[in-house]
């Protein structure tokens, strides 16, 4: 089960701000949920601390039966999408997506068939041999996707900055990621400041405020 649980999750930092606060919510399987809310209320902070990424002061996050608060981020079955997506600009798009199912040791023809079922599903086939470098944006954009599902994870989580450029190319990766959503049932945690993205999305939507959650709406 790709569930996300978060069970009085807490977040106080050592100048005493507390960035999440008694933080408590069941995401379903499958389920696309929306984060919202202005700068600093908790929302990224939340979803880093999903990852691994920032340390949990207090509270337990759950991924279905598995309690996530010692296992290292690397051990999680959780793929990110945040701004510094680290491309490495020396390597190709195929050997980009490739990496993550190297490091884990796959076969050879196993890993072909994920990159390239994934670079059709994201319209990058023609690209695979393209140094990164040499790739638009919105390309690379696509080849951080690709890298992130091709590992296979239950859960993808997508802070808003990782479409910081024009806004055509952030409505192309909200289709993206619904499309990651819709065909790989992969759970999808997305943050985001922007108002008029929760009402384009009519996703179930998580609004927050000073840490905690105010409302959540289907």
């Amino acid at each position: 089960m790709a569930s996300v649980t978060l069970k009085h999750l807490t977040k106080t930092y050592p100048n005493g701000f507390i960035s999440v606060d008694d933080v408590s919510l069941h995401i379903d399987d499958g389920e696309f949920v929306v984060f919202h809310g202005p700068s600093g209320c908790g929302k990224s902070t939340i979803l880093r601390m999903i990852g691994g990424l920032e340390d949990i002061t207090s509270g337990e996050i759950w991924l279905g039966d598995d309690l996530l608060n010692d296992i290292l981020p690397r051990d999680r079955r959780l793929a990110m999408a945040f701004q510094n997506y680290t491309l490495y600009r020396h390597f190709n798009a195929y050997d980009n997506i490739a990496l993550g199912l190297r490091l884990r040791d796959l076969p050879r023809t196993v890993i072909d068939s994920r990159v390239k079922t994934a670079a059709k599903f994201f319209g990058l086939t023609d690209l695979l041999d393209k140094k990164i470098r040499s790739l638009s944006d919105a390309d690379k954009q696509r080849v951080a996707l690709s890298r992130a599902v091709v590992c296979q994870p239950k859960v993808l989580l997508v802070d808003e900055d990782f479409a910081r450029q024009d806004d055509a190319r952030r409505i192309e990766m909200l289709a993206d990621i619904q499309a990651i959503n819709r065909e790989y049932h992969i759970t999808v945690l997305y943050v985001t400041n922007k108002y008029d993205e929760v009402v384009e999305l009519g996703k179930k939507t998580v609004f927050m405020k000073d840490g905690k959650i105010t409302d959540i709406r289907q």
